[in-house]
């Protein structure tokens, strides 16, 4: 493969140190999996093509995931991916500021309309709730998740990481406090009377005083003090909305349910990207102005 890349002596992997440096200049768990992936990939069509880095390399792979039948915003994340690295390599002196700077120029896919995901009834969501055993220990764990995740709108790397000192009383309300979320945002979100029921029953038969609130188990029913990860709580709730007989249902999706009962008359709609993502404005056409007293 040739690279137009200034990369150090060779090695058992020519592209560890561009691949370290384009890994440390992210942060999310989650989006250096998928740029890494995309970063292998690009390096993998380049090393088969025995072409170097280049515009003409990147359109050529942009044209291959679209002939792959992929997703636009499946494509758009790996061309941010490869943008990223380019910058990443100009920045560090790796590659021609010049070629980099063509190579910017490579376009990303248009996308046309907004999916809408799957918005719960209020039936559903009791169906949903009402699946959990809670008369074993794992079912009031897994009761407790769900209505966490149904009253309070919180993402499930969030709920992963709650701790017994987010727990707090405000005001006479009982609230998740100081909640570092996405992008490293922090909020205070409120816990509805339904969930602080669910939640102090799962904390007093687990006997859980300090430290992360939802945390892994044993079959015999040990509670250890390791933190369930985001992908158990994926698990809980797709495994929960199949016995309720409730199909393509996501932790998102009950974010999403939350915010709707939050705000039932909509308002948070005309307001997209404030609280969720693009999806929710497609899914009424309420317009008002009472944007301006939302607080996130």
């Amino acid at each position: 493969m040739s690279l137009s890349l200034s990369l150090p002596a060779p090695s058992a992997d020519p592209l560890a140190k561009l691949r370290r440096i384009f890994r440390n200049s992210l942060t999310s768990a989650h989006t250096k999996r998928a740029y890494i992936a995309a970063f292998n990939q690009f390096f993998a069509l380049a090393t088969e093509s025995g072409r170097s880095v280049s515009r003409a390399l990147l359109m050529d792979y942009r044209a291959q995931m679209i002939d792959r039948g992929l997703s636009a915003s499946t494509i758009n994340v790996r061309l941010s991916a490869i943008r990223k690295l380019i910058s990443e390599a100009r920045e560090n002196n790796l590659l021609d500021p010049l070629e980099a700077a063509r190579i910017l120029t490579v376009p990303g896919v248009p996308t046309r309309g907004v999916r809408l995901g799957h918005w719960l009834t209020p039936r559903e969501a009791k169906r949903l709730l009402a699946v959990s055993d809670r008369r074993t220990l794992i079912g009031k764990r897994t009761f407790a998740i769900l209505s966490v995740l149904v009253y309070c709108a919180l993402r499930r790397e969030e709920l992963s990481r709650l701790e017994m000192r987010h727990i707090q009383k405000r005001e006479g309300r009982w609230v998740i406090a100081d909640l570092i979320g996405k992008r490293g945002r922090v909020r205070t979100v409120p816990i509805p009377s339904a969930a602080k029921v669910a939640l102090d029953e799962w904390l007093a038969a687990a006997g859980i005083e300090a430290g992360f609130l939802f945390r892994q188990l044993l079959k015999s029913g040990r509670v250890l003090t390791a933190p369930i990860s985001a992908w158990s709580v994926w698990k809980s709730v797709v495994t929960a909305s199949r016995v309720a007989g409730i199909d393509h249902l996501g932790p998102h999706d009950l974010r999403s349910y939350a915010v709707s009962r939050i705000m039932p008359n909509h308002s948070y709609l005309s307001c997209a990207g404030k609280l969720l993502t693009a999806r929710h404005a497609a899914y009424s056409q309420y317009k008002d102005d009472s944007c301006d007293g939302l607080r996130a």
